[in-house]
C-alpha cells in the first residue's frame, strides 16, 4: 500500500506569546465590549502558549483591504511552500537520499486562506526544478480537514499509479484573514486560536523504491463523511474586506455525538477497535475539541499528548496542523506493525479518517 515517506513543517518568521496576542486584541477591541476582560480569558484558557505569523504584530493595528491581504498571501504562500517542499524532499531524518523535484509526479495543494489563479502550486513549480508534466491538484475550502483530505487523495492517486511520488502541500496564512473591525464572538475566538503554518508530505506508491531510515506510516484505509445541512458550523463569510470566520460554539458537542459512530464504524470495517490503536494522530482544533475526542472515543489524555503539544506551541494552523502532529509521530521510534488513526474535521461539516500501519 502507499506510504508516507517524508514530511516537513515550516515555521513562519514571527512568533508571539498568547499574552502578546491578548494585549493586542485588548487594545483593538477595548471600546466595543462591555465585558472585554472576561471575553479575553479565552486566550488564557485555550492551552496555547505561542503562535507563529507571517506578518509582525504591528500589521494587525492597521486596516488592510482584500487586495493587499491577497497579494501578501500569494507572495508568502509561494515562498513558504517552496521552502517546505525542499525540506520534505531533503529530509535526512526519514530519507536515505534526497528526492529531486523532477521525480515528483503529482502535487496536491491545500489551502483556504487566500485566492490565486493560477494556483499557488503553479507558481511554486516555476521556482523549483519540477517536470513540466507534473499533475497539479489544487483543493480549496476544506479548512482544518484539508491536511487529512490531501493525504487521502494522495493515497487514492498512488493506488491508481503505484509508481507515483506525490506531494501534499498545505499552506494556511490565517493571520492575513484577521478582521480588526469585526467585533463578533467568532472573530474573537478565531483570533485567540488560529495561526499560520505550512507543511509538506511525500506519499509514494507500492512500486517506488525510495529507502526510508525508519518504519513509515503506510495507508490501510480511508473514509470521508459529511454532516447534512451543517454549513454554518464553521467556515468563512465573504465580505467586501475579506474573509470573516464562522466558528460555532456547538463544535465540541457535535464531535462527541457525531464522531464516535463514524470512527467505530470505520474501525469495525477494518476489524479493529479504538483500544487496539497505538497512536491517535488528531488535528488539534482546540482544547475543547481534543477533550471531545477523548470523551467520544474513550481515550485518556496520553493519546492526545502530541496533538496538545502542537496546539500549545503553534495554535490551530488549519489544514497543515495535522501534518505537524504526524511529523512528531514519525520522529518517534514507532515499531513495525504499530497502528494509528489520523483524523481531522472541517467545514461542511465534515470528517476525514485515515488508518495507518507502520511498515
Amino acid at each position: 500500500m502507499p506510504k508516507i515517506q517524508s514530511i516537513s513543517s515550516f515555521l513562519p518568521p514571527y512568533s508571539y506569546s498568547q499574552d502578546q496576542a491578548s494585549t493586542l486584541l485588548k487594545n483593538l477591541f477595548t471600546d466595543h465590549y462591555q465585558d472585554l476582560e472576561r471575553m479575553l480569558k479565552v486566550f488564557q484558557n485555550g492551552d496555547i502558549e505561542s503562535r507563529q505569523f507571517c506578518v509582525p504584530m504591528e500589521w494587525f493595528e492597521h486596516p488592510h483591504d482584500l487586495e493587499e491581504r491577497n497579494r501578501l498571501y500569494i507572495e508568502l504562500a509561494t515562498s513558504y511552500g517552496a521552502l517546505a517542499i525542499n525540506a520534505c524532499l531533503q529530509n535526512q531524518e526519514f530519507l536515505n537520499e534526497s528526492v529531486h523535484p523532477s521525480e515528483i509526479d503529482g502535487i496536491i495543494f491545500i489551502s483556504s486562506t487566500g485566492f490565486s489563479t493560477p494556483s499557488i502550486d503553479a507558481r511554486i513549480l516555476n521556482q523549483l526544478p519540477f517536470s513540466d508534466y507534473v499533475k497539479r491538484i489544487p483543493i480549496w475550502g476544506l479548512g482544518c480537514a484539508g491536511g487529512a483530505s490531501g493525504l487521502s487523495r494522495a493515497f487514492d492517486y498512488c493506488l491508481a499509479y503505484p509508481k507515483a511520488k506525490v506531494l501534499v502541500l498545505c499552506v494556511e496564512l490565517c493571520s492575513l484573514t484577521f478582521q480588526p473591525n469585526d467585533y463578533s464572538k467568532s472573530n474573537l475566538i478565531g483570533a485567540s486560536l488560529f495561526a499560520d503554518g505550512v507543511a509538506c508530505a511525500l506519499v509514494c506508491g507500492d512500486e517506488v523504491d525510495i529507502l526510508s531510515k525508519k518504519p513509515s506510516p503506510t495507508f490501510v484505509s480511508t473514509s470521508s463523511k459529511i454532516m447534512p445541512n451543517s454549513e454554518n458550523v464553521m467556515g468563512w463569510d465573504m465580505k467586501n474586506d475579506g474573509l470573516h470566520v464562522v466558528f460555532s460554539k456547538s463544535i465540541p458537542s457535535i464531535i462527541e455525538k457525531w464522531l464516535e459512530p463514524f470512527v467505530t464504524e470505520f474501525l469495525s470495517e477494518n476489524e479493529l477497535t479504538s483500544s487496539e490503536l497505538n497512536h491517535f494522530i488528531a488535528h488539534p482544533g482546540g482544547k475543547k475539541v481534543l477533550t471531545a475526542y477523548e470523551k467520544s472515543l474513550g481515550f485518556d489524555s496520553s493519546k492526545t499528548e502530541i496533538s496538545r503539544g502542537v496546539l500549545r506551541k503553534h495554535g490551530n494552523m488549519s489544514s497543515p496542523t495535522v501534518l505537524y502532529v504526524l511529523e512528531d509521530f514519525m520522529k518517534l521510534d514507532c515499531k513495525i506493525g504499530d497502528k494509528g488513526l489520523l483524523t481531522a474535521l472541517g467545514p461542511g461539516f465534515s470528517g476525514e479518517l485515515i488508518l495507518l500501519e507502520w511498515q
